[in-house]
């Protein structure tokens, strides 16, 4: 039975009865790299984490395990009080699927790793520059209290890299320029004025992030709540 005292090993073992070959294959349809899965789904992974619950020391061994499940699970039960924004780049250091980065991206935002957003925005590696603008994206939901002026505080960054076309990149993107949007109405008008910026560029890319971002932001139902 999987508990707090559970080793990184017994956790490992654990995640290997729960195997699934055709899982694995699914996943490989979903673009998640699936070189050292074991085919376990998010919900699954989830019930395990809730049984050993938070442990920040074994959760940076399961992380070097390298085995998919194993990563999410450390994801999952890492303190986020106790990550330090060194550990945070190491594990980034080891990015390569976009599940993993949005996971990840919510315990930095909870971890209050602000700091490394724009050091992630600026590096040139697909999954760590994501893993900026999932934060955003995550920071604009979740931080309900946080002041409005630091959620806008990212669209210049959002405005910067709104040319990049690689997939995982502009997805994310285009992912926080809507969330912030769609936080409240102070911050819609400015994210809204950005999008509708994008969208008369002349990069093709930035170009579909306005375009998308604007036409949710301009949605009557979105208006309707926002008011």
């Amino acid at each position: 039975m999987i508990d707090l005292s559970s080793s990184a090993a017994d956790m490992i073992a654990h995640l290997e009865t729960l195997r699934s070959e055709e899982n694995v294959a699914g996943m490989a349809r979903f673009g998640i790299i699936t070189t050292h899965a074991l085919g376990i789904s998010n919900p699954d992974i989830r019930a395990v984490a809730r049984l050993a619950k938070k442990n920040h020391a074994r959760a940076i061994e399961l992380w070097r395990s390298d085995i998919r499940e194993a990563r999410l699970l450390a994801l999952c039960t890492a303190e986020p009080k106790r990550l330090t924004a060194e550990e945070a780049r190491n594990w980034a250091n080891d990015f390569n699927s976009w599940e993993i980065v949005d996971c990840a991206a919510d315990l930095f935002v909870e971890a209050g790793l602000d700091a490394l957003i724009s050091e992630f925005a600026d590096d040139e590696r697909e999954f760590v520059r994501r893993t900026a603008f999932a934060m955003i994206a995550g920071a604009a939901v979740h931080r309900k209290n946080e002041p409005d002026a630091t959620i806008l505080a990212w669209l210049p960054l959002i405005k910067a890299h709104a040319g990049d076309p690689r997939n995982f990149v502009r997805k994310a993107v285009n992912w926080a320029l809507r969330s912030i949007g769609k936080r409240n109405l102070a911050c819609h008008a400015p994210a809204l004025a950005l999008a509708k910026a994008l969208a008369e560029s002349p990069d093709k890319t930035a170009r579909w992030i306005g375009k998308d971002a604007a036409k949710e932001l301009a949605g009557e139902k979105l208006l309707a709540r926002l008011k």
